[in-house]
């Protein structure tokens, strides 16, 4: 890869580029603009992670920021093998920071996604794998470990952030449904986070500090489920 530098902001033409390919979301379309994608969202998304995770390693030592593609920057080209939508491409761009020594989706991290007209900031789970996701059951039974989670996403929820993650309909086998976390433990991935209006700090550096600023106020639950 070659040399990466320093982040200056997103080009305006970011989310243009990716309304247009909303439009136009076929492989010749994208074949003739590919130079477009890699100018105004690959090479600003490559330089972003790496000041991003310069960023957030001031209180997380440990994050994993790595500009590849399929790394922190997600892959534009969409799995359409067992879905009815074929359309090849995402129009939108995903990027993450993960924390600890598992794979990228197994591991509590922070999450940006731009999907013009919006921006959303976030972190924790999308979704749990088998293991971690009995270890945040066990997590939330504990009589100490259990009530500082509920602390921290009420902390959050407090802060602003809206709670997400696909959830069962039920509380999970054994578990008392008057348990006080029954809610928490319907949840098959448990994340925190905000949309909203591209915000004038994404066309220059000032991207940085606007995201680390959300990504501290989120960090209380991220501490607690990076325990998993």
């Amino acid at each position: 890869m070659a040399e990466i530098p320093d982040f200056t902001g997103f080009p305006k033409a970011a989310p243009k580029f990716l309304r247009a390919l909303k439009r136009n979301n076929d492989k010749a379309w994208f074949a003739e603009h590919r130079s477009e994608y890699d100018r105004n969202i690959l090479e600003p998304a490559r330089a972003f992670v790496v000041a991003m995770g310069d960023a957030l390693r001031k209180d997380l030592p440990g994050i994993n920021a790595d500009p590849r593609t399929d790394r922190s920057i997600f892959r534009i080209h969409r799995d359409v093998r067992f879905s009815k939508d074929k359309s090849p491409y995402k129009p939108n761009l995903g990027v993450i920071f993960w924390d600890g020594p598992g794979a990228k989706m197994e591991s509590s991290g922070f999450y940006l996604h731009l999907e013009p007209p919006e921006l959303y900031l976030g972190a924790g789970y999308y979704v749990f794998s088998k293991e971690s996701l009995a270890a945040y059951r066990e997590l939330l039974l504990d009589p100490k470990a259990g009530p500082a989670l509920q602390r921290a996403v009420n902390l959050v929820t407090k802060r602003g952030y809206e709670i997400g993650g696909a959830k069962t309909k039920r509380a999970p086998r054994g578990c008392d449904p008057d348990h006080p976390r029954a809610e928490l433990l319907k949840h098959k991935g448990l994340f925190a986070g905000l949309g909203m209006e591209i915000p004038p700090e994404f066309n220059g550096p000032e991207l940085v500090d606007f995201c680390r600023e959300h990504f501290k106020a989120l960090l209380p639950l991220h501490k607690q489920l990076r325990m998993l």
